[in-house]
């Protein structure tokens, strides 16, 4: 059995997954196809697929024209090593889109994303729920995430 994350982008889909991969280390596009076939969405050659990978999880995409949005209910959120790794796919994700609370941001194609330092994650799962609480509260208070804030809410 495998599972695949599946994106429906109305336009600019192999825009989208080009930017996407060469943002992520370790990603690629596998391969994108027209469908041979009429469908709703359009004549034959019109709707198109593709399949690719971010890192080390699989997708599948299809441009097909208006449907729903993205929204909130389905993010991509990538852990990162260092505050550098967070601050270039903040910058490279938030052109053209829009930035949020907490680590997320929405891209230029409505796509959620949540940036996230792997320090926040560990101090997260501090035994300590004091040191928690002031990290939880300190994030609150952030836009883009800082490792260095973070540390220092950790540290009181």
């Amino acid at each position: 059995m495998k599972v695949t994350q599946h994106l429906w982008f109305e336009k600019d889909m192999e825009a989208a997954i080009g930017f996407y991969t060469a943002l992520i280390p370790g990603s690629a596009v596998h391969w994108i196809t027209p469908l041979p076939a009429d469908t709703p969405s359009g004549p034959a050659g019109s709707v198109r697929l593709a399949g690719f990978t971010l890192g080390d999880q699989r997708y599948q995409a299809i441009e097909a024209g208006p449907l729903d949005p993205f929204n909130h209910a389905f993010s991509i959120m990538v852990e990162c090593d260092s505050q550098a790794e967070v601050d270039r796919l903040w910058d490279a994700l938030k052109e053209g889109g829009a930035v949020e609370q907490c680590g997320w941001l929405r891209d230029r194609w409505g796509l959620s994303w949540q940036i996230v330092p792997k320090r926040l994650g560990e101090l997260m799962g501090d035994p300590d729920q004091a040191k928690v609480r002031r990290v939880t509260e300190a994030m609150l208070q952030m836009v883009k995430i800082d490792i260095a804030g973070l540390e220092a809410a950790a540290k009181g």
